[in-house]
């Protein structure tokens, strides 16, 4: 098997943890990406030994969705059948929370004092809904304390490669106006670059995060490194790859 390509963040020392590239794209980790659903079960397994030996996945099937799931015993890790959400938490040992993103913000939580754990998927939609913040208390509700919880933002795709336009913007008032940098109108329509990852670190602040770190990589830039899903819908691709991000206790 090739060679994981795995990033980690010094925020999360002493918690197994990683934000997984494609390795060249080779490595596809969705269920709804290209290749066999076995052989992306097998991937996924073989990942989150790599995190945590004998540890055993949970991955929600991900609809953009403001939902957190607690988990307290794993899944079948299959493409059907899955819990229906886009955050997960725990603080059982064992259990290695994961999260697919191309694109979308990946970000994994840890208190490590009270022992609990979080995953989220965060596109534009789900960050304006509130699934960080339902994260974040649904990781209180297992013992965590707000003020010592970490977060890190993964792989997203960055404001310069993110151009939106006027339909999009009608989604934000103006106190979101910080995120949005003017870009070369098209077709004599007005542009903007939206600031993805600003946005979440933003409202992660808000909730009161004081312990929040971003891994600034663009996923759509690095071609080699991240599968993006608006670089393979503006190449015409009729399907995309996606990274997994995972977390577990130690």
């Amino acid at each position: 098997m090739t060679p994981f390509a795995i990033e980690r963040s010094p925020l999360l020392d002493g918690i197994p943890h990683g934000f997984f590239g494609s390795a060249g794209g080779v490595h596809q980790f969705g269920f709804g990406g290209p290749g066999d659903s076995a052989d992306v079960r097998s991937l996924r397994a073989a990942a989150a030994e790599a995190i945590r030996p004998g540890g055993q996945l949970a991955a929600p099937h991900q609809v953009h969705s403001p939902d957190v799931v607690v988990v307290d015993a794993a899944w079948d890790d299959a493409a059907e059948g899955r819990p229906v959400a886009d955050a997960l938490v725990t603080a059982t040992p064992g259990i290695v929370l994961g999260i697919v993103t191309a694109d979308c913000g990946p970000i994994l939580f840890a208190d490590r004092q009270a022992g609990v754990i979080g995953a989220a998927h965060a596109g534009w939609r789900g960050a304006a809904g509130g699934v960080l913040e339902n994260t974040i208390a649904a990781m209180e509700r297992l013992g965590a304390q707000r003020e010592h919880i970490a977060a890190v933002i993964g792989p997203t795709i960055a404001q310069p490669s993110y151009e939106v336009d006027a339909a999009f913007r009608e989604n934000f008032d103006a106190s979101h106006a910080i995120f949005f940098a003017e870009a070369r109108a098209r077709e004599g329509t007005p542009r903007w670059h939206f600031d993805l990852p600003g946005f979440i670190a933003a409202r992660l602040a808000a909730a009161g995060l004081s312990k929040i770190a971003d891994m600034g990589r663009d996923t759509f830039s690095h071609i080699a490194r991240y599968h993006s899903y608006r670089r393979s819908t503006q190449a015409g691709e009729s399907n995309y790859g996606r990274q997994i991000s995972m977390i577990a206790l130690p």
